[in-house]
């Protein structure tokens, strides 16, 4: 079976078709920005052996994001593997992973990327038969039990909260909580920490090593909570007249040779345009209690410069302020009893 890349169709109902007729090959499905990101579905001999997607970590990221291996460990396996497609028995082999640990990172890898790639009711898709993956053959999963878990994750996010746009706009939190008191999750409190107006859900999942469904799960419990800024509020570019965006300053510290940081502008939040007449605007006088006369407008003087800790002209040094009545007698009395106490 060869389908054309130009045809846009269900990928789930090819995905049986080509598992039915027990294909072996990658199903291709295209995304679009803003929107499902696409993916790859890889099988052999009609079973599920992989899948991958913009949207969703994969094996190399899970493992070195959570620190089970080391970065250096897995471009070994990767460099060492790829050609003959034996990266997971390497892993394997050389004592890295068990193969129960691996199984389990591959199923989560395959499911977690199947939701990205099979979710659209249509997109375009590529059947390339006889592709196989790097990694190799490590699991091998019905392509009808596939189908039926990314069915389930859609309806699942939209019982969450049912707008799609959450699942690959920028992730924007919110200036201020909406309620007094708010029990988060560990991955919640990280998308909000890391999130930061353009990072999308899936450049947090790749950041933090997390599955991308489960990302977009909090993200749209978030959303629901309001949390984070839900897409259908931020508005485009140009559509309302009575609305601008602000410019925002992204800046990056210099390194220890240069000069300047680099700063560049970034969109901010739209903000109201208040419309008025144009009023003639006149200088008010300062607040000195003077009056203003004839339309002159009293200044007083300037002051002339002078040397630290010179004294004050004696027209502007102003009389001293008056003595305290008594103030003598009080002194006087108080000498007198320190000479009583001194005999």
């Amino acid at each position: 079976m060869d389908v054309s890349p130009t045809r846009t169709a269900a990928p789930g109902r090819l995905l049986t078709q080509v598992a039915g007729e027990r294909q072996t090959g990658a199903l291709v499905v295209g995304g679009h920005p803003g929107g499902p990101p696409g993916g790859a579905v890889y099988l052999q001999d009609g079973a599920v052996i992989y899948a991958e997607s913009p949207g969703a970590p994969g094996v190399g990221e899970l493992l070195t994001a959570s620190g089970r291996l080391a970065g250096r460990t897995w471009q070994a396996a990767l460099d060492a593997g790829a050609t003959s497609a034996k990266v997971g028995r390497l892993l394997l082999d050389q004592g890295h992973l068990t193969q129960g640990e691996l199984e389990l990172c591959v199923l989560g890898a395959i499911y977690d990327a199947a939701y990205f790639a099979l979710s659209p009711a249509s997109a375009p898709v590529d059947f390339r038969a006889g592709a196989g993956h790097w990694l190799g053959a490590v699991v091998r999963v019905d392509a009808a039990a596939v189908n039926r878990e990314s069915r389930r994750r859609a309806r699942l996010l939209d019982e969450i909260f049912p707008h799609a746009q959450v699942d690959s706009a920028p992730v924007s939190p919110v200036p201020r909580a909406p309620l007094e008191r708010v029990t988060l999750t560990a991955l919640q409190w990280e998308l909000l920490v890391h999130a930061d107006g353009q990072r999308t859900p899936a450049d947090l999942a790749q950041l933090l090593g997390r599955a991308g469904f489960a990302t977009i799960q909090e993200l749209r419990r978030l959303a629901a909570l309001g949390l984070i800024e839900r897409p259908t509020e931020r508005r485009g570019q140009g559509d309302d007249p009575d609305l601008v965006r602000l410019p925002r300053a992204r800046g990056t510290a210099p390194a220890a040779s240069a000069t300047r940081p680099t700063v560049t502008l970034d969109e901010g939040p739209l903000v109201p345009v208040t419309h008025h007449r144009t009023a003639t605007v006149t200088e008010e006088p300062p607040h000195t209690g003077e009056p203003v006369t004839n339309g002159t407008i009293y200044r007083p003087p300037r002051l002339a410069r002078r040397k630290p800790g010179a004294k004050l002209p004696k027209d502007l040094a102003g009389e001293p302020p008056p003595e305290p009545p008594g103030a003598d007698e009080v002194l006087l009395k108080r000498i007198r009893t320190a000479l009583r106490a001194l005999r």
